[in-house]
Formats: structure tokens, sequence, C-alpha cells
């Protein structure tokens, strides 16, 4: 049943209050769960500390601003967030030539792509015809480098490392939706308790927005920019309208394309990878855990909202934490954070029997981390494994025409 956003019923205190914590529970976990892959992604094409700060700021308020525009205008709990699959896919592209000015510029082109993808049809359809299993293959391949290094941590950090990860493993068998978060508090406190930070890190709670320069060489930015796209619409945008159709809401697809697009543009220059539709916790704001009358849960996207815009002015003290920490144990609790994104990738990937082969080159390639051309390998591993689906669909063409 779609729910109609056409009549909104009085509002009361109690009415208001499920749907707005789940709102609240919503962005602390995403923030607290991902915050430190956003800052790695960001650094790992080239930010400096100071430029990854203020692209962090920069998606906390453009996401908040977003949610709760598009949560009043259209009445229905449209989650935004960042990427977290497209920063997991930054930690792995490699400084492209050119410096982080080449990032920027990959960034205004994926948000000009999602800006066409809303008005544009027929791009669209071209996205969502490059089968899911390819793009899971190539996430699943840039994931797998990053879900390793809790076992590095364990090998070369294991007093630290080990607290961590059996405080994940518990979480994950008790209260499984927290999991990511405890594991996050946990290292905080081994990290606080065993690294000086630096007593200006308190100094940075506030705004530190940098204009930063784009640079336009095309090619390296385009390398990242297509595969950056293609997660962001096969990882994020795409399944967070699922849940919203699975929860009975039809979304106005190519407004919200258009929105976060133009979003996305805006807050590039400032350092930030893009803003979409939620789809981690999109179910958390849509579902009955917002509460149970569905044309009132448009206000989880308003609390979401503005829970990000107050937890933006953390973005630099969160930056300073971290760059005083070690960093494999840094990369270690992001690796923690993506192992449910890497078994869903690998699922998806390997789920369909007559794509297997050409997923498991597209995983090989993007695994690989090779550069060529000066594009990553999150291309290259797309055109291969694209190539022979390809090759087969036009033998059997030819067969056909032959018979």
């Amino acid at each position: 049943m779609t729910h109609s956003p056409s009549s909104v019923p009085s509002l009361t205190l109690s009415s208001a209050i499920q749907p707005a914590t789940a709102g609240l529970l919503a962005a602390v976990v995403g923030f607290a769960s991902a915050f430190a892959i956003v800052l790695q992604g960001l650094a790992g094409v080239g930010a400096t500390p100071a430029e990854a700060t203020s692209g962090l700021l920069v998606l906390c308020v453009g996401q908040g601003a977003l949610a709760i525009f598009l949560g009043l205008r259209h009445r229905q709990p449209l989650s935004i967030a960042w990427s977290t699959p497209g920063a997991a896919l930054l930690m792995g592209a490699g400084v492209p030539d050119g410096g982080f000015g080449v990032a920027i510029t990959a960034f205004l082109i994926t948000g000009l792509l999602i800006v066409i993808a809303g008005l544009w049809r027929p791009l669209g359809r071209a996205v969502a015809a490059i089968p899911l299993s390819l793009a899971s293959a190539m996430l699943a391949g840039i994931l797998m480098d990053l879900c390793l290094a809790p076992v590095h941590a364990v090998a070369q950090l294991p007093t630290l490392a080990l607290p961590i990860i059996l405080a994940w493993v518990l979480a994950w068998c008790l209260v499984r939706r927290y999991a990511v978060v405890i594991g996050v508090l946990v290292a905080g406190v081994i990290v606080g308790a065993t690294t000086t930070i630096p007593a200006d890190a308190f100094d940075l709670l506030g705004p530190k927005l940098l204009f930063i320069q784009p640079v336009f060489d095309l090619l390296p930015a385009i390398g990242i920019a297509i595969p950056l796209f293609i997660v962001t619409m096969a990882s994020q945008n795409v399944p967070g309208i699922a849940v919203l159709r699975t929860s009975g809401y039809e979304a106005p697809v190519g407004k919200v394309f258009v929105s976060t697009g133009l979003g996305s543009i805006a807050t590039a220059v400032f350092g930030g990878h893009g803003l979409n539709l939620s789809a981690i916790t999109a179910a958390l704001c849509a579902g009955p855990e917002a509460g149970s009358d569905p044309e009132r849960r448009y206000l989880a996207s308003i609390s979401a909202g503005a829970a990000y815009l107050v937890l933006g002015p953390l973005a630099g003290f969160a930056a300073a934490f971290i760059a005083a920490s070690p960093p494999l144990l840094i990369q270690a609790v992001a690796g923690l954070a993506l192992l449910s994104s890497l078994a869903a990738s690998l699922t998806t990937a390997l789920g369909r029997e007559t794509h297997r082969l050409a997923a498991l080159i597209t995983f090989i390639t993007a695994a690989s981390g090779i550069s060529f051309l000066g594009v990553g390998a999150a291309f290259w591993a797309l055109f291969a494994g694209a190539l022979p689906l390809l090759l087969e669909k036009g033998i059997e063409g030819m067969k056909r025409k032959a018979s």
C-alpha cells in the first residue's frame, strides 16, 4: 500500500516523539559508524587533514539541510547521507596525478551525472542496465583490502586491536544494530587512553570550511567519477528507493536525484564527495521503528537532518582525534564497519551463475589496486568484467543470425 503525503495529520508531542527519536538514532549511528571511513576516503585521494575535516563538515551540513528540505517538501522520510561505499572506494583509489584538486573535479562530475540521471531518463536506465553483480563485485574488490585491516591490526597491535574486535563480536551477537557504534566507542576509549591527543584538538569544535580549487585534469578525474557515480547509484540511491517502496512510499525519484546531485556539486568544492539517499539507516526512518503512523514518519527525516547540523561542528575534533591515532587501528575499525558491506557485495556479485565469471574478473581487478593511464582499478574492473559479458552476448547474437 502506498502512503499518500497529500493529507498531513495534526501533530502532538506524543506522536512526534517516536519518529523524532528514530531520526536522531539514524543520524548518530550513521555518523559514528562511518565518519572515520569518510575521513580516510578523502585522505586516500590526497586530502590534507584540514581538507578532510572540511569535507566531513560540509557533508554533515549538506545532508542535514537537504533531509529537512526534502522531508518538509514531500512529507516522506527521505533520509540523506554521504556515500559510505563511495568513501570506501576513495580509500583504495590512490592519490590522482594533480592531487586532491583532481578528486574535487571528480566529485563535481559525479554530482552532475546524478543531476542528469534525474532529468534524463536514458542515463538512469543506462545506469540501471549495468549488472548489479558487476557493480557489487567492483565494490567488494575495493573493500577487500580494507576489511583485512582488522587481521593485520591483531598481528601488529594485538593488545589494542583484540579488545575492539571482541567488543564488536559480542555486540554483533547481542545488539547487532549497534555493533559498529560500540566498536567505535571502544576504539575511542582505547585510543584516548593510549594516545596523546593534541591540545589544540578541542579548538577545532567549530566550522572550518575550506574552498578547494578544482584541478580540471579530466582523464584521472573521470577515472574516479564514473566508479563513484556507479557505486553511489547502485549501493545508495537504488537501495534507498527500494527501502522506501518496501515501506509503502513512492519516492519522487527524479526530484530526489536532482536535489542530491545539486547538493553534491555545492559541497564538492569544500571537499565533500557526494550526497545521496541513505541505504543503511533508511529503514530506521521509513519503517515501524519511526512510529506506527506512516504519515508522520517524515519527522524522522527532519530529526535526522537537525542532528547532522549539530554533529557537523564535531568534524574538526573527529579528524584531529583520528590523526593522532595509530593508522592501522583506525583502518581496523573501518574494516569492521565495512564487513557487512563486503558480505552483501560478494553475495550479490556471485549470486547470478551466468555472471559469476565476469563478477570474479571484476572483483580480482578491483582488488588488485592497479592504475593504468592515470585511471584507478575501480574503472578498469568494470571494463574487464563487462568485456566477457558483451563478447558472450555478441557471439550469441551471431549464432542466432546464422541459424
